[in-house]
């Protein structure tokens, strides 16, 4: 088969993507001339940017495929996707689920209710009035707290498991990354911070946002938590850390920064 005619196919099933597991035992995104699933009269085809080059392809399926249908393949949450994929991958995976969330949630004009067709791969266009409207990113901080030798880490009200993370927030319209870690953190614990510094930043497909990372030093008040955020929170030295953050997520990093860095 001609290697410039395959492309990947990014199939998902709700928030499960389609991987295909290799003689070796590991896993890839499907990479072959034809989609491989059956494609359906309402399947919607996205054409996503090249990965190194190669074709990108994205479409959700009605019911996920099973062992049997398909030999060799397997539907795996796209978080978990994370510990079975190359990086490339699973970021290439992120953006074609937050595209197709994209889609599912842009099929009609929000001015006139008209249909929104695609204009270009990553545009749609209203029928009726003309409005166009793109992929849209819900912008968050997360940061790093230290006082000392310690961290404060959190256990917030919507966290899927038994773990302290860090404080996290959603940027507010008017506001700057910065102005959004002190108003996070004064909300959330009632603190305040100084030297505040930029970290790094994540893109997080769940269902479609950027995390900004920054470590921000201790300044001043007491712990009083925001009951509606938080569960639990406190001052951690390295020798008595509790459950973390997954590696996947910058929160993780984070730590994982601090602890390696941290003073004796």
């Amino acid at each position: 088969m001609d290697q410039r005619t395959k492309r990947y196919y990014f199939v998902f099933c709700k928030d499960d993507l389609l991987l295909e597991r290799q003689s070796d035992g590991t896993y890839t995104i499907p990479l072959q001339e034809e989609p491989p699933t059956e494609l359906k009269p309402w399947t919607t085809m996205l054409n996503v940017t090249p990965l190194d080059g190669t074709e990108v392809k994205a479409y959700s399926i009605d019911s996920p495929v099973t062992a049997s249908e398909a030999e060799g393949y397997e539907m795996c949450p796209l978080r978990q996707s994370y510990y079975k994929l190359t990086e490339a991958l699973y970021l290439k995976a992120g953006k074609c689920a937050e595209l197709l969330y994209w889609d599912r949630n842009t099929k009609f004009c929000g001015v006139c209710g008209g249909q929104m067709h695609f204009h270009t791969d990553i545009s749609k266009r209203c029928e009726m009035c003309g409005k166009e409207v793109w992929p849209s990113l819900a912008t968050a901080i997360i940061v790093r707290i230290t006082r000392g030798d310690e961290i404060l880490l959190a256990r917030g009200r919507n966290f899927r498991s038994d773990f302290y993370g860090l404080i996290a927030g959603f940027v507010e319209t008017g506001e700057t990354l910065e102005q959004a870690v002190s108003r996070e953190v004064k909300e959330e614990t009632g603190l305040s911070v100084k030297n505040i510094r930029y970290f790094d930043s994540q893109p997080w497909p769940y269902p479609s946002g950027l995390m900004v990372g920054f470590t921000a030093d201790y300044d001043s008040g007491e712990l009083h938590l925001q009951r509606e955020e938080l569960k639990k929170a406190g001052w951690f030295k390295r020798t008595n850390l509790p459950n973390l953050p997954e590696k996947l997520s910058i929160a993780r990093r984070l730590i994982d920064d601090w602890v390696e860095n941290a003073p004796d």
